[in-house]
């Protein structure tokens, strides 16, 4: 009987975007803790010097991103099972490519508690539950009012320095949202209710990424605060921030590298969402026939047409974010952290939309932040449930499979708020993630290169132009992940 799932790739552009989705999904997951809070934050510690290497790390993934996208919809099978293939040491029967994996993993579910610490700070301030957070943010505001102040010479240093006293404690109101936010979701994607959600985060995502957009534009308007072409001209300079007494900005740039645009979370996560949406079950098994060959060739430019649109949604929304942060937060010398991150981050908002911008901001900030929130609770719940099979802590049947990415949807939102619990810097658990993020890159590009060669199949073989950029690729994703190991290796003695 043939199978009913197979069926040919769309050829008009209207038809092609409507099977579009695992890269928008991953999109969805990307403008949060990388664009609105790593990439403003190296911008804030940079300046502009550092804009090259965050639309770098936006571009240079999506080869390698692409070709593991290809091994995993041409054989079915998952990122993991493609990792564990790989030639080298297994322990314990799985590649140490995967253990290594593994502590990323654990590490990115680090991040999902500096995630909804975002989150949590944000309705904390839209709407306070104790007098202690009242208090706490209207010291805060005070803060970052002075300090812009300051930097458009409206008063003086010493009336900032009275100012910026220590903040009162935060108290508990973070905290109470955050589980809040935390419990919610791991009931939505325990029950698979998520549908019209996502719908509206994505709407509040894309409303948001414009309000971003119209708020850089406006600030051209006012010299204290606008993006000259000297500025766009030394941001592309390929040169480095000069030194800063008590800031690392190349550290914080390489960490914000390995989550910016599809980070190493991302490269695994993407086929499973391809597998999801069906290309593979569309190609159907490999055999050797003309149709065979048709269906997957069609289906991979779809996969690619995903990715590339995707790309340009993310890598533009990170440009914007970084320019506001080294335009606004960098000259007030404002740096998101601790319990006042979101807070400092509206300040991006203010020259131009003054006592609104609080307000657009919070909405806005809530929205992304839930998206990477949600999305990657989603994510980590179908990649963990396949590598426990990797790891032979489970045996695998489709029912089984089913039943932990469900409990697994639940599980990990709350692990998320636990590390956030236990160790309250949400920017440095986001920085920690990415920074073990650019660790793994060198390795997935190595997984990539050998896809390529090992799983060739002669009548869908890539161009040499293709072939150039895969390498390219792969060896900056070696350069970033040792770069960084150097620059940790060096700050230790």
């Amino acid at each position: 009987m043939p199978d009913s799932r197979l069926r040919e790739a769309p050829t008009t552009f209207l038809a092609t975007l409507k099977e579009l989705g695992p890269g928008l999904i991953i999109a969805g997951g990307i403008v949060g803790s990388g664009e609105l809070i790593a990439t403003t934050a190296t911008g804030a510690e940079a300046g502009f010097w550092l804009l090259w290497i965050i639309i770098v790390g936006c571009v240079i993934k999506v080869f390698v991103q692409l070709e593991i996208g290809r091994y995993v919809i041409l054989t079915g099978k998952t990122t993991l099972q493609g990792i564990n293939g790989l030639p080298g040491l297994k322990i314990k029967g799985a590649h140490w490519i995967a253990w290594f994996w593994l502590g990323m993993f654990i590490a990115s579910t680090a991040q999902q508690g500096g995630i909804v610490a975002g989150i949590g700070q944000a309705l904390s301030i839209s709407a306070p539950l104790t007098e202690t957070g009242a208090n706490f943010n209207d010291a805060a505001e005070a803060q970052i009012h002075a300090k812009l102040a300051l930097a458009s010479g409206a008063i003086s240093a010493e009336e900032t320095a009275a100012i910026d006293a220590k903040l009162p404690e935060a108290g508990y109101d973070i905290y109470i949202w955050a589980i809040l936010v935390t419990l919610l979701t791991s009931a939505i994607l325990f029950w698979g209710r998520y549908g019209a959600i996502e719908t509206v985060v994505t709407s509040f995502v894309a409303f948001f990424t414009l309000i971003t957009l119209v708020n850089l534009v406006l600030l051209q308007m006012n010299p204290e605060w606008a993006v000259s072409w000297d500025s766009l001209k030394q941001g592309m300079s390929f040169r480095l921030p000069p030194v800063t007494e008590g800031l690392n900005p190349i550290v914080t740039a390489l960490a914000t590298f390995g989550i910016i645009g599809v980070g190493a979370g991302e490269l695994v996560y993407y086929p499973y969402w391809c597998l999801e949406k069906g290309y593979a079950a569309f190609i159907g098994k490999r055999e050797d026939s003309e149709a065979w060959n048709r269906r997957a060739k069609g289906w991979l430019r779809v996969m690619r047409w995903d990715a590339w649109l995707s790309l340009v949604v993310y890598t533009s929304s990170t440009v914007v974010f970084y320019l506001l942060g080294a335009a606004v937060l960098h000259r007030a010398n404002l740096h998101p952290q601790g319990m006042e991150m979101i807070r400092s981050l509206a300040a991006m908002y203010e020259p131009v939309f003054g006592s609104w911008a609080v307000g657009l901001f919070l909405i806005g900030a809530i929205a992304v932040l839930y998206s990477t929130f949600f999305v990657v609770g989603a994510s980590k719940a179908r990649v963990f449930a396949d590598a426990m099979v990797i790891f032979g802590w489970r045996e695998s049947t489709p029912e089984k499979n089913r039943r932990w990415v469900k409990w697994l949807c639940l599980a990990f939102p709350i692990m998320g708020f636990m590390f956030f619990w236990l160790y309250p810097k949400p920017k440095e658990l986001i920085l920690l993630a990415g920074m073990m993020q650019s660790f793994i890159l060198p390795m997935l590009g190595f997984a990539a290169i050998y896809f390529r060669y090992k799983y060739a199949i002669p009548a869908l073989k890539p161009s040499k132009v293709w072939d150039f950029f895969l390498w390219l690729s792969a060896t900056g994703l070696l350069i970033a992940g040792l770069w960084l190991a150097w620059s940790k290796i060096a700050s230790l003695f």
